[in-house]
Parts: structure tokens; C-alpha cells; sequence
């Protein structure tokens, strides 16, 4: 399974256009991070991808805008750990609830909150996060096991990496830059589908 995570700044063409294209190949779901813009242009984008992701019947998971994803009909959110622990007793209007998590002690926790899903990396050396050391994989096996939940691993994963993360236990992945930048959009996706 495969959840892209947005980054229009990366991307070599029309962002829209790009999304479309991804959303027609049916992911678990399409994460809004688009973290430098003003609420006002997050919540106008928002309004675009959701029209996109519902012609596709694909889940948008509105990224941290809680009020955003309220205001424009959004029904998932995604959020850091903190901001999950901050607000879990507030978000019974969302159907779709990912949290970003860094430990095995924090997925632990999960039972008493309202998450569905989880991501939790970075697993491999990417260039998002360049100079910071990767979890790795026996990381992402410990959150599997710490939590019932399904678990994306996100950072650096490719294809060819892709089957070791499943081996961890993990659902499947998060993928961000590789999505945004790629020529082709259907063969980066297929072997996650």
C-alpha cells in the first residue's frame, strides 16, 4: 500500500496536474503537506485536491489544518505525534486520522487516541532529511510491533527497498520526493499497489 505525501515545490511541472495523475492510480491515501504556505493558499489548494482525490475516490488526509479540513468537508487529518495527544479527544468528526510518530514508545500510546494509521520513519537516508542519521528498519519493525495499527514507513524508500520494508511488518509506504519528481507516475507507483 502506498500513501503519497505532497511537496509542489519539488515538482518539475504542474502540481495539480501531477496530483491528478497519482490520484487515477489509487492510493490509500494523499497526505497535503505543503508545510510554507499561508492558511488562506493551504486552504484554496486544499479545496482543489480534494476535488481531484473525490472524482478518484482517493482519501486526502488534510496535513496539521484541523480547522482547514473542518471548513472545506475534509474527513482526514494527519498530524504529529504531539498535536494527535493535543486534540485526540476532539477529532470524532474525522474518518481517516494518521499521526506521524519517531518511537516505539510513542505508537505504544496509540490505543488510547483515535489514530487509524501511522508513519514513522525516516527509514532509509533521504535528501528531506540530509545530514540526519536514518532509523532503519529494525526501527519500523519495533513500531509495528508496539501497535495494532497499520504503519507506513516514509524516508528514502524505493522499490527496490520496498520488500524489506514489508518484511518488518509494516502496511506499506510513504513516499514524497520520489512521487513529486519522477518522470513516470505509474511505473514509480505500481510495484506499492
Amino acid at each position: 500500500m502506498l500513501i503519497c505525501v505532497t511537496h509542489r515545490l519539488l515538482c518539475p511541472d504542474d502540481f495539480l496536474t501531477r496530483l491528478e495523475r497519482i490520484a487515477a492510480q489509487h492510493p490509500y491515501a494523499i497526505v497535503l503537506r505543503e508545510k510554507d504556505l499561508s492558511e488562506n493558499d493551504y486552504e484554496a489548494l486544499a479545496r482543489d485536491c480534494l476535488a481531484i482525490c473525490k472524482h478518484h475516490g482517493v482519501p486526502l488526509n488534510i496535513n496539521t489544518q484541523i480547522d482547514i479540513a473542518r471548513r472545506i468537508g475534509c474527513d482526514g487529518i494527519h498530524l504529529p505525534f504531539h498535536l494527535l495527544m493535543q486534540h485526540k479527544d476532539d477529532l470524532h468528526d474525522f474518518a481517516r486520522i494518521g499521526v506521524s510518530l519517531h518511537s516505539p514508545e510513542e505508537a505504544a500510546q496509540l490505543t488510547a487516541t483515535p489514530a487509524t494509521y501511522v508513519q514513522a520513519g525516516h527509514v532509509f537516508p533521504t535528501d528531506c532529511k540530509a545530514g540526519i542519521p536514518p532509523r532503519g528498519l529494525s526501527f519500523l519493525r519495533s513500531v509495528c510491533q508496539a501497535t495494532p495499527l497499520p504503519v507506513f514507513g516514509i524516508g528514502g524508500i524505493t522499490a527496490a527497498r520496498y520488500p524489506a520494508v514489508r518484511e518488518t511488518g509494516a502496511a506499506g509506504a510513504c513516499i514524497m520526493s520520489g512521487l513529486m519528481t519522477c518522470k513516470n507516475i505509474e511505473d514509480t507507483m505500481h510495484p506499492f499497489l
